[in-house]
């Protein structure tokens, strides 16, 4: 359940869904997240203590196992896609 802990952290899932087609720079995902540094490297550390990210020349990374959490969570993408299109049109 640690995972899930993490996982339902403000920010976290933003900040997966910012590193799914590649890496990114510290100030990129800054960006991306429109998050604040310190927030930002508190999830950042959190999530490369479960390896879920990680970091190297390019910047932060999914490695294989956030690779397959992303897998996991597209079942709740659709979900979310037709919920947005049935209650907020």
């Amino acid at each position: 359940m640690v995972a899930l802990d993490v996982l339902g952290r403000r920010g976290a899932l933003r900040l997966l869904w910012e590193l799914r087609n590649g890496p990114l720079t510290f100030r990129a995902l800054q960006t991306a997240c429109d998050s604040n540094p310190g927030s930002l490297n508190t999830r950042l550390k959190e999530l490369r203590q479960l390896r879920i990210v990680d970091h190297g020349d390019a910047g932060y990374f999914l490695t294989p196992h956030g690779h397959s959490l992303m897998k996991a969570l597209e079942p709740l993408q659709t979900w979310a896609r037709s919920w947005a299109a049935d209650v907020l049109g």
